[in-house]
């Protein structure tokens, strides 16, 4: 069953004397509970698409549906609410709160929304993630691969239907970039969620059950299935 698909999408910046063309006319489908990697070099498109498929950015011209409903038909303010609710990311960027705990910055999403926090749900996913242990540290205190399991257990508390993850390892080393696309992978799988990836990394894109390239704001291939 599809959850995420896009069609005739595209994305234009500048003037028509100087006008780049970030995304031209990409149509794709996304199954629920797929592993999908998207992979492109350096200025390819890839996170302009995937922030348009997570309605981070409205795009120039086309539709993004998610669950079968069109988001950019929507107000902003209930794109905002329905994005929170279906979308979790993940960035290059660990962006946690450098005066919170662990626990503090898994859990802020949930007191965004005014949500009851369920304790048990984010210990286990604390454990799942290998960092039970630290859940009174701060930011400052953790490795690189440390604050990104936090980042990834703050973008599954909301138990989100798809995870965009935006070059999730760009900033750890080869041996910690494998271990924490294995960890994503295992919770995205464990919790029955779809997980989208932006990554450069051939190597990190073959853990996906399906490679998309995009080249010049391009599909080069609708997907390599891997598995």
């Amino acid at each position: 069953m599809k959850i995420l698909e896009t069609k005739a999408l595209k994305k234009y910046y500048g003037k028509e004397s100087n006008l780049v063309k970030a995304l031209n006319g990409i149509d794709l489908s996304i199954e629920e509970r797929q592993f999908v990697a998207i992979v492109g070099s350096s200025g390819s498109g890839k996170t302009t698409l995937l922030h348009m498929m997570g309605g981070l950015d409205k795009p120039t011209d086309g539709q993004v549906f998610i669950d079968g409903k069109d988001i950019y038909k929507m107000k902003d303010e209930n794109l905002a609410i329905f994005r929170r609710r279906k979308v979790g990311f993940v960035f290059q960027s660990y962006n946690l709160i450098p005066v919170l705990n662990v626990w503090e910055n898994i859990t802020l999403p949930l007191e965004f929304d005014l949500k009851a926090i369920d304790k048990e749900f984010v210990e286990e996913l604390m454990k799942t993630l290998g960092i039970y242990d630290k859940k009174n540290a701060l930011p400052n205190q953790l490795s690189g691969g440390q604050q990104q399991r936090v980042a990834i257990a703050r973008a599954l508390v909301t138990r989100p239907s798809i995870v965009l993850a935006d070059e999730p390892t760009g900033n750890l080393d080869s041996k910690t970039s494998l271990e924490v696309i294995n960890l994503l992978k295992q919770s995205v799988r464990k919790y029955h969620q779809t997980l989208v990836m932006i990554t450069h990394d051939d190597k990190l894109a073959q853990m996906a059950d399906k490679i998309i390239r995009i080249e010049d704001g391009k599909l080069m291939s609708k997907g390599e299935d891997l598995c």
